[in-house]
């Protein structure tokens, strides 16, 4: 599918040389369907890198999907320069009034905080509750997994002993839910994060159905039974040296950090990592844009 962003992106530079479609603003303008209008809040500070790995993602469609990039306003980022963030996104001030199809919350480094202590709660509640009459289904990763099941179902987060760093097998409980559609029986996906939430306590909410666990690192995926809001604890959108480079970056700063488990052949960091999550990866975002966003949104917007 082609992906519409502006022009002038950087990420179009890299998603153009991997061969993915992407779309001009001036093309898109002569299209006669309706494209799917999907906003991505990045919470992440290397926002460069977050865009290129989730408009890959997004870029295996036959539906013409425009993405808005947004950021919170009541933070000041240190790795992203105002002039990249007024050139490229918006605030929610300037969209609350627009409607999308779908919505992507990403992670943020700040999974040892109370919810409460994070400088941007306050925004993030009020843009977590403006997604239910204003976005039809909303993707919530990692970080913002565990802020959305917090604001919206009570759920508390919980630390590891240890911190889960490295590639885990994982399995889908009910292969008929169309998230999962075409997983393999077990799957791979990439985790770095110090927080859980309880298997437990997603089984005894009433409003959402527990979707993929991993025998070692526990919950993976969650969603309400209308598709609305989805959970994802894991990055299956990773890059083959995302993990590398955040193990290199800490050994350097001499961290007490583990090598990444799965990931390096024989656990030697001194050979390129083997990516097994590419797949499913791809699969997974696909699936969240056919089943839950192309199929079921309304045609007219304004009728959510």
């Amino acid at each position: 599918m082609p992906i519409k962003i502006s022009d002038s992106l950087p990420a179009r530079a890299v998603l153009e040389s991997e061969n993915i479609f992407v779309m001009t603003e001036f093309r898109a303008l002569h299209q006669d369907i309706r494209p799917l209008r999907v906003l991505i809040l990045n919470l992440m500070p290397t926002k460069i890198v977050t865009e290129i790995q989730l408009m890959r993602k997004l870029s295996n469609s036959p539906i013409q999907v425009d993405v808005d990039l947004m950021y919170t306003s009541s933070y000041s980022s240190r790795h992203t320069s105002m002039e990249y963030l007024s050139s490229f996104y918006t605030t929610f001030d300037e969209i609350r009034d627009q409607k999308y199809d779908g919505m992507i919350i990403t992670g943020a480094p700040v999974e040892n905080y109370d919810f409460e202590d994070v400088n941007y709660w306050p925004e993030l509640v009020e843009i977590m509750e403006w997604t239910k009459t204003h976005v039809y289904s909303t993707f919530h990763l990692c970080w913002g997994a565990f802020a959305g099941l917090y604001y919206h179902y009570g759920i508390q987060k919980h630390n590891f002993e240890k911190k889960v760093f490295g590639v885990f097998p994982h399995y889908v409980l009910d292969n008929t839910v169309p998230l999962f559609r075409g997983f393999d029986d077990v799957f791979m996906a990439p985790h770095s994060r110090n927080t859980e939430v309880f298997e437990a306590d997603i089984r005894a909410c009433d409003s959402l159905e527990l979707l993929a666990v991993s025998p070692e690192v526990g919950v993976f995926a969650a969603a309400t039974p209308d598709r609305r809001q989805v959970f994802v604890i894991g990055h299956l959108e990773y890059d083959a040296d995302t993990l590398a480079n955040e193990y290199f970056r800490d050994v350097n700063k001499g961290l007490d950090i583990a090598v990444p488990k799965n990931y390096f052949p024989n656990d030697d960091p001194t050979k390129p990592p083997v990516v097994t999550w590419r797949a499913a990866g791809q699969l997974l975002y696909t699936n969240w844009l056919n089943y839950y966003v192309y199929q079921a949104t309304p045609y007219d917007l304004r009728d959510l």
